[in-house]
């Protein structure tokens, strides 16, 4: 009471209002006060005085110290809310002008009939595969003509099954009965309609044995299978160092010629481990021609070919058909704090593993906000996030505490790196939500976010990283069968599930 009565005689000399009567005090009303409490405080002690008024000094200066923080909390929140109102309006503008944007291309009645021909019965056809929505662009179309490329058709099986059939209904309503379709169930198989014509090849560099392999490769796809090749304009200087009998092999210039690939070429060739893989498909910004991996590296997750024997292999592959997996990808792109429009944020990132969002050199926790399609998760207190692909689950997800996942299952695992919590466990999403990781206003230090381990970007307080499933997945050839090759990686490559069998010369039940 001796301490009320004080602060209000103090407000009343500097003319300060007292509280409203409903208790709710104003941050300016609250630094007012925080100023009478310290002016008191300040006071200097009449000589003689006891240690009680030098423990009611003391207790002046905590209640100034308490009524400061409770300011700033308070303005820092409101600082918070509105930024977060402003950020929320971006992207909601944003998703609504990239909806208005999205357009299918208006056939003809000839060309209808052609298309329900081609793809009503049985599979999915290349076209629908390789749509990028430029085939109004007539500037594209005297570089390149469609024509070219070959045509193939994609249909799901089941292992020792003949019919080729394709469900496209996720779910039937038949008789009041939700009966789901047998879709996820089944492997996907590519039919060359035409032969292939172009192929890519993309090699590890700094390797002899891979520079070695690329060239008779080369020499034997063009002579025996009569191909066009495409390589890495390093590849082509060390093939040309080597013999001027590889001028016919092409390359490319500019980012203009990496960006049409796709339009051209039928097929990729890597030779290399995993990494190559991915070097192959960061080439790809929209659709992926279907990439025959060759293991050349560690593990090898995704490349169940044996080198030694390529030419059995690429014989097989280029009759078909072949088994495929259909690689789901990641598609990124941040958010600045200073952004004022969408056209202000960064050009999207594709990635097929992860992107990690990590504290870098910060002595500090990473503070990260995390939304589920404006559902507020959870906020991140560790050394960061991953979010992966089921291909990716395999990788940093895996070392981190992830589950593994079969590639053709579709979600986007959430797993924390090293979280300062007990109860923190890994998510799996489902493929059709959109990830929102934000760096609140009050983080102690920048987050820093990786793509595929490449190109590293800080994200500093208010900057934000949205994710979501790519409409382009990277389809990868089988050995066997996806499930096949799956089972054989980690078995081979992680030795999943490797001890002694237990003696059956023991003691039994009886």
């Amino acid at each position: 009471m001796k301490i009320s009565y004080l602060i209000a005689e103090s407000n009343e000399q500097n003319g300060i209002s007292p509280p409203q009567e409903n208790g709710v005090v104003d941050a300016l009303s609250l630094l007012n006060s925080e100023k009478s409490v310290h002016e008191l405080a300040m006071q200097p002690i009449v000589q003689g005085t006891d240690d009680h008024l030098v423990e009611f000094s003391e207790a002046l200066r905590t209640v100034a110290k308490a009524l400061r923080q409770v300011a700033e909390g308070k303005a820092s929140a409101q600082i918070e809310a509105a930024e977060w109102k402003r950020k929320y309006e971006l992207e909601r503008a944003r998703n609504k002008q990239l909806e208005h944007k999205v357009q299918l291309p208006v056939l003809s009645n000839e060309a209808e009939e052609k298309f329900e021909t081609c793809c009503g019965e049985n599979g999915i056809c290349s076209h629908e595969v390789l749509l990028d929505g430029e085939h109004g662009n007539s500037s594209n179309a005297g570089k390149c003509k469609l024509s070219k490329k070959a045509s193939f058709k994609l249909s799901w099986f089941c292992k020792g099954e003949k019919s080729d059939q394709h469900k496209h209904d996720i779910v039937s309503f038949e008789k009041g009965n939700i009966t789901t379709a047998e879709r996820s169930s089944k492997q996907i198989s590519l039919r060359w309609e035409s032969p292939p014509q172009t192929v890519l090849i993309m090699s590890k560099p700094d390797s002899t044995t891979v520079r070695i392999l690329c060239a008779d490769m080369v020499r034997w796809l063009k002579e025996q299978q009569k191909l066009n090749i495409f390589v890495e304009p390093r590849v082509k200087s060390e093939l040309l160092t080597e013999s001027s009998f590889y001028n016919f092999v092409q390359t490319w210039e500019d980012d203009e010629e990496i960006s049409l690939l796709h339009m051209k070429v039928d097929l990729i060739v890597t030779l290399g481990g995993d990494g190559t893989v991915l070097w192959a498909a960061r080439k790809f910004k929209g659709p992926v021609p279907p990439i025959v991996p060759f293991s050349l590296g560690s593990l090898g997750f995704m490349t169940p070919f044996y080198s030694e024997h390529y030419r059995e292999y690429l014989t097989s592959i280029l009759h078909g058909p072949i088994s495929i997996t259909l690689r789901h990808r990641l598609q990124c792109h941040v958010i600045r704090d200073a952004a004022k429009s969408e056209h202000e944020t960064e050009e999207p990132v594709l990635v097929l593993n992860e992107v990690t969002i990590d504290r870098g050199i910060s002595s500090f926790l990473t503070n990260l906000e995390c939304y589920c399609d404006n559902t507020f998760v959870t906020c991140v207190q560790g050394d960061g996030l991953i979010l992966s692909t089921t291909s990716g689950s395999t990788a940093y997800s895996l070392a981190a505490g992830g589950s593994m996942v079969h590639p053709q299952v579709p979600g986007i695992l959430f797993t924390p790196i090293c979280p300062h919590s007990l109860s923190f466990r890994p998510l799996i999403f489902p493929e059709h939500v959109t990830l929102r990781v934000q760096v609140p206003f009050n983080s102690r230090g920048s987050a820093w976010a990786s793509f595929d381990g490449k190109d590293r970007k800080q994200l500093g307080p208010g900057d934000a990283l949205v994710c979501s499933m790519a409409p382009w997945p990277v389809p990868t050839a089988c050995r066997e069968d996806s499930t096949s090759d799956f089972l054989h990686s980690i078995h081979e490559g992680l030795h999943w599930n490797l001890r002694k069998t237990q003696l059956s010369d023991g003691p039994r039940d009886t």
